[in-house]
């Protein structure tokens, strides 16, 4: 009698034993298949031109989406005034002057940017 609360501890130990080194192979693995991965190549950036960016100021500000100046940068007005025109031309909003954006606008693309 005075064994058998022994026996059942110990097999209960080793129980926990082989679960607990199970988990961790388990673990293991995930982890060497996340590092065998190759990193995901990206492929070129799309950049608008200053001159794009201005004429792009231009049309925002002629269909209310934009009060500021016409400057060749994007700030935070021509990235709001973006959003708003890619929303109302059912566009993917980004706030950015990327490919279907500056043809919905008729702004004509760089042939390096007609590649992308």
């Amino acid at each position: 009698m005075k064994k058998l609360p022994i026996v059942l501890l110990l097999t209960l130990l080793g129980l926990s034993l082989a679960l607990a080194t199970q988990n961790q192979n388990k673990n293991s693995n995930a982890s060497s298949a996340n590092a065998n991965r190759a990193p995901r190549k990206r492929g070129p950036i799309f950049r608008a031109t200053s001159d794009q960016i201005k004429q792009a100021q231009a049309i925002l500000k002629q269909r209310g989406f934009y009060g500021g100046d016409q400057t060749d940068k994007l700030n935070p007005e021509t990235r709001a005034g973006l959003k708003k025109y890619q929303q109302a031309e059912g566009l993917k909003v980004t706030g950015t002057l990327n490919k279907n954006t500056l043809e919905k606008m008729g702004i004509a693309l760089t042939e390096k940017q007609k590649l992308m």
